[in-house]
């Protein structure tokens, strides 16, 4: 079963306390994946920046601006900073070197402690898969210090890699998730209002009560409220066995 592990709590004066980076194919997947997990981190103290590879311009419904226009806010209600990077564009995606070096450069540039990317898992939208690789790829380039389109940027080693899941689809098979405790009313309402800020999306389809069913559906095989899982792309390292709270074997 999987662990229910809550973040710590970092102080915001805290002078190790490295940024959250999370990284979208489009303007919501972050929010839908794992909004209310950001909102926690930012409201505990952690500093969170989100970097999205598109406009949304191959979407069936909103415009480019308006999707840009939607990202902004919904970052700024869960306190995070935002920047768009170009790649190939939505729907465009391809998994070059120089993309993940470019990714790598944002990785030197904000230098975070965790980093969140869409899951490898070919079943949904192409761009999410492609997105997640590039960044894997990514976070191993960062550290090499002779890599000479970086060098002038120190390299940098994040500590963790998490995939998040836009879909039930996208969940990695084989993982064992982490489960983020995201019960208390004031991350519920952030999240919320930070996906309803994508009203060009929500409009169209379910995808607040779609995420929050999902969530929810967690949070009762673990005992709370909500929770939202992610995929750790490597072995998780513990101090020692106090730093683990509690199992999610709850039926």
């Amino acid at each position: 079963m999987p662990l229910t592990v809550p973040m710590k709590r970092t102080p915001k004066s805290h002078p190790e306390s490295a940024p959250l980076l999370a990284f979208g194919a489009h303007p919501d997947d972050i929010e839908f994946g794992c909004g209310g997990v950001v909102a926690k981190e930012t409201r505990a103290g952690r500093a969170a920046h989100f970097v999205i590879c598109s406009r949304g311009e191959a979407a069936s419904h909103g415009r480019p601006a308006q999707r840009v226009a939607e990202a902004k806010k919904s970052a700024a209600l869960l306190g995070a900073t935002i920047e768009f990077v170009e790649l190939d564009g939505d729907a465009h995606l391809e998994v070059r070197v120089a993309h993940a070096i470019k990714l790598a450069g944002v990785l030197r540039r904000m230098r975070p402690g965790i980093v969140l990317a869409p899951s490898l898992v070919e079943n949904q939208h192409p761009d999410h898969a492609r997105l997640g690789q590039l960044v894997r790829d990514a976070a191993r380039l960062a550290r090499y210090g002779g890599l000479k389109e970086l060098r002038h940027l120190p390299p940098h080693a994040i500590e963790q890699l998490f995939f998040y899941a836009v879909t039930p689809e996208s969940e990695p098979p084989g993982i064992t998730p982490v489960l983020i405790d995201v019960s208390a009313p004031e991350i519920v309402t952030a999240w919320t209002a930070a996906m309803e800020a994508h009203i060009s999306q929500t409009s169209a389809r379910s995808y607040v009560e779609l995420q929050f069913t999902r969530a929810r559906l967690r949070g009762l095989r673990a005992g709370i409220g909500h929770a939202i899982a992610l995929f750790p792309n490597d072995p998780l390292i513990l101090d020692s066995l106090a730093a683990v709270s509690r199992g999610a074997r709850r039926f």
